[in-house]
């Protein structure tokens, strides 16, 4: 008889493990009653006595036992969940663009490129600088003459007095002032080469022409020799080599009116001296 008894309330357990968790306290309780009722009437031998003590113990605990399941749900009810709040995962339209991403890259300059200009030889001695200024802006496709430029760049009989004046001039003329004057002050340097090469590729690529203010004397790819020993001005309409040989309008003389000439050498021609680009 006991083993039927145990055998009753292991199947009332596994039926009330899958219930709700009060019931599980309550049907543990009433399993405890009736193991003790159980086992201190059988020693009576008899059957019957068994069962209806054992259902007046139940009956009898019934209320405290609805107690106690009341009190373990709302324990239960009062565990936080452990289960992980979930975020809010950012939307592909809030999330900011990468400007590295989606910034598109500048092309390559051409290797080799010499702008349309118009030459004009300079009118006087002294007004070299207001005639490589005209002749590099014909390059960018704008008209005017070396009269006109006199003024802009306040060259006098004693010529022009820098590459800051050719700057002025030409970005009174030019959309947006994108010139700007850059000086050699001594010998040229490597890093001073350099720039000048970069200088003229992206100012030849971007349509304009380049003015230089040089001094002394400089040969050219062909052998020919220029002289200035008092400093000059020269235009430089192209270049070719990605910028290591530039294409130069030079209005002293009408005969030679272009030649070529690295950018090494010109730049070494600029000392002390500066171009506007």
């Amino acid at each position: 008889m006991e083993d039927l008894v145990k055998h009753h309330l292991n199947r009332q357990l596994r039926r009330l493990a899958t219930e709700r968790p009060y019931q599980i306290v309550a049907g543990a309780a009433a399993a405890l009653v009736l193991a003790s009722g159980t086992g201190a009437l059988l020693a009576n031998g008899d059957d019957a006595p068994v069962r209806q003590e054992t259902t007046a113990a139940v009956a009898e605990l019934a209320p405290r036992l609805g107690d106690v399941a009341t009190r373990s749900q709302q324990r239960i009810a009062a565990v936080p969940s452990t289960s992980p709040s979930r975020k809010a995962s950012p939307t592909a339209t809030s999330a900011k663009p990468d400007p590295d991403l989606t910034r598109k890259a500048a092309p390559k300059p051409p290797s080799t490129k010499v702008l349309d200009y118009d030459y004009e030889a300079q009118t006087a001695y002294w007004n070299c600088g207001p005639a490589a200024v005209r002749n590099a802006l014909s390059a960018s496709g704008v008209e005017t003459t070396q009269d006109a430029m006199v003024a802009p760049l306040g060259a006098t009989e004693n010529g022009t007095n820098s590459a800051e004046d050719t700057t002025r001039g030409l970005n009174q003329m030019v959309k947006g002032n994108p010139y700007r004057t850059h000086m050699i002050p001594g010998p040229a340097t490597p890093a001073q080469m350099d720039q000048l090469q970069a200088d003229v590729v992206k100012a030849i690529t971007d349509g304009r022409g380049v003015v230089a203010n040089i001094v002394g004397s400089a040969t050219d790819t062909d052998g020919g020799w220029h002289s200035f020993p008092g400093g000059h001005y020269i235009a430089v309409v192209g270049y070719k080599n990605d910028g290591r040989t530039v294409r130069i309008a030079d209005s002293a003389n009408p005969a030679l009116p272009a030649y070529w000439m690295t950018t090494i050498d010109l730049a070494n021609w600029m000392a002390t001296r500066g171009y506007s680009a």
